[in-house]
């Protein structure tokens, strides 16, 4: 399978063409594309192998077979490639077909459509059956594409595009023959066009692969001088604006690779032809250089950095302080009496828990001021239908009313199980009448409020510590150390193997940066840098040397409902079908047998 939804794709050396210096139509390629039950090379086995062995524009052989991924192939792999659990069932181990291909590509070169994936579930199969890997030179169709061929002539660089833009004989199908066959196609007519740019060896093809620009070449004087320590980088165009802002345990290499073919991101590459110096910012370690880094984007927001930018659009859920409270989605916290919960990644996940709230508890949802003393109006349609207590028309007491928003903000503070139960009760009745598409979306709103409240109450736990000093081993004998003032770092440094860390930590802890916390769960700390603490914290190893007062969840916290957790209400990486990936078509009794179909 080329490229399932999901993948990742690792990085990746031609490391043996330059070794090579036979021209081009001279060479001997097999072309190879993988069928696989997943994305992960370490844990998903293949299901079929198809190869093309072409040299000089002409097939010398092919070679195609399925295999038994020993596993139940998921429903939603059965969709994209039509291979089912029967037509596998009487083919071949890895174990046995892996020798076979191996012979078949001797002497060749390797190709693939995003080879990092194919060849790494290759080298994961040689690894597991102990077959040795040769050391083949491999061609990536895919980068070579993105370096022939411009935005304007396709869109995209997926083996689809590029075999209807070459008008391929074979049109990939999802199936492993039928893509090596296609792939065969688009490798010639990326030939076709690197013989008009001189490329006509593997040696230059590598070199054109690889390339870097003159003005990437032209700034490596930019590293020289860079401490070889852990640090923050920024880049900086020649009025001092920051253009990116980066970190690294190393700064002077991480550097020089922007000036070198390892970077071959494009926007990096314009990024460096504007930077006329670079700013290192040494740190104690690199959890201080996360820390800053984030610090940095947020005040900058430098054009070149994707992430992180913009901390201040959190998105927040206030239960406003008002005689009959309501829910009110925003986007800062004020100092004004209402109770939050967040910080939210979007809108759209504020919105899913503000209606998973009104679903579980009858708070009002108009915008009307209500008076304590009289009946404002009539109710509304949604008192009508029992989804709102109507305080307007008088239909329940202040205190009665108040009740309702403790039990709110007590599940945001601590025991979420008294607002998950109404919502229990209803995926129950759901799921009894067969409404099962009602049943989903009660079931994304209970998991949507349960992550959010266990977000806050693991991100506020924090937080609420003025003061907290922990220490990490550093591999070296010595000790990473961090002080933490209400989720914000104060101090950082290292006391080094053969120093004793006591002394250490007292001078870190008197010249620590005073915090000053602010309204809101997270004490106006940014949640990004509490979430990059926390994950520091949590590591093996850490011991936490003194806190003013303790560290601790509440008893119920939201983090307990795993199973809600574990729920992804965003579909693109939802498998409606996990429930069924490990399951084999059984015959009835009396029936032919699957392995001989």
């Amino acid at each position: 399978m080329a490229n399932p939804a999901g993948s990742q794709r690792g990085a990746y050396v031609q490391a043996s063409l330059d070794e090579l210096d036979e021209p081009l139509r001279a060479t001997t390629f097999t072309v190879v594309d993988l069928e696989t039950t997943g994305a992960s090379a370490g844990s998903d086995a293949i299901t079929e192998i198809g190869a093309v062995r072409v040299r000089g524009g002409q097939v010398l052989g092919e070679f195609q077979t399925l295999v038994d991924p020993g596993v139940g192939i998921a429903a939603f792999i059965t969709v994209l490639t039509g291979i089912t659990d029967a037509m596998v069932a009487g083919a071949p181990r890895i174990e046995t077909v892996l020798p076979a291909f191996l012979e078949f590509a001797r002497g060749s070169v390797l190709v693939a459509h995003n080879a990092p994936f194919d060849v790494g579930f290759l080298r994961a199969a040689a690894a597991a059956t102990g077959c040795p890997w040769p050391a083949f030179p491999v061609v990536d169709t895919a980068l070579l594409a993105r370096r022939v061929l411009t935005r304007d002539e396709v869109p995209n660089c997926k083996l689809g595009t590029l075999a209807v833009f070459f008008h391929a004989e074979t049109s990939p199908t999802h199936r492993a023959l039928d893509d090596a066959r296609a792939t065969v196609d688009v490798l010639h007519g990326l030939f076709g066009r690197l013989g008009a740019v001189g490329v006509q060896s593997l040696p230059e093809l590598r070199a054109y692969t690889a390339r870097v620009s003159t003005a990437q070449r032209r700034k490596r004087r930019l590293a020289d001088g860079l401490p070889a320590a852990p640090g923050v980088y920024v880049f900086r165009d020649a009025r001092g604006q920051p253009l990116y802002v980066g970190t690294s345990g190393d700064l002077r290499a991480r550097v020089r690779n922007y000036f070198v073919a390892s970077e071959t991101r494009s926007r990096m590459g314009e990024m460096v032809g504007l930077a006329e110096r670079v700013d290192p910012i040494e740190c104690a370690h690199a959890l201080e250089a996360q820390v800053r880094e984030l610090r940095l984007i947020a005040e900058h927001k430098p054009h070149y950095n994707q992430r992180s930018k913009f901390p201040e659009r959190a998105v927040w859920l206030k239960l406003t302080a008002e005689p009959f409270p309501r829910l009110s989605i925003v986007r800062r916290v004020a100092d004004d009496g209402g109770s939050y919960l967040g910080p939210l990644r979007s809108q759209q996940q504020a919105e899913l828990v503000r209606d998973a709230i009104h679903d579980a508890v009858p708070l009002r949802q108009c915008g009307d001021r209500l008076s304590t003393r009289r009946q404002v109006r009539a109710a509304c349609a949604l008192a009508e239908m029992g989804r709102c207590a109507a305080p307007c028309a008088g239909g329940v007491s202040a205190p009665q009313y108040a009740q309702l928003a403790e039990l709110v903000t007590a599940s945001w503070l601590g025991d979420v199980r008294p607002l998950l139960a109404p919502l229990r009760q209803r995926l129950d009745e759901l799921t009894a009448r067969q409404r099962f598409e009602d049943a989903a979306v009660v079931r994304d709103r209970m998991a949507a409020v349960t992550r959010a409240c266990a977000r806050m109450q693991r991100l506020s736990a924090l937080c609420a510590i003025k003061e907290l000093i922990a220490a990490r081993p550093d591999g070296a004998g010595g000790w990473e150390l961090i002080v933490i003032k209400h989720g914000r770092m104060a101090a950082a440094e290292v006391a080094k193997r053969g120093a004793p860390p006591g002394p250490v930590i007292d001078a870190m802890a008197a010249t620590a940066d005073t915090v000053r916390p602010s309204a809101g769960p997270l004490r106006g700390a940014p949640a990004e840098e509490v979430e990059c603490l926390l994950g520091w914290l949590e590591r093996p190893g850490v011991r936490l040397v003194r806190a003013s007062q303790p560290w601790a969840m509440p008893a119920f916290a939201a983090a307990r409902e795993r199973a809600l957790l574990a729920v992804d209400a965003d579909r693109r990486h939802e498998d409606p079908f996990a429930d069924r990936r490990s399951l084999r078509p059984v015959p009835p009794p009396g029936s032919p047998r699957l392995d001989r179909w």
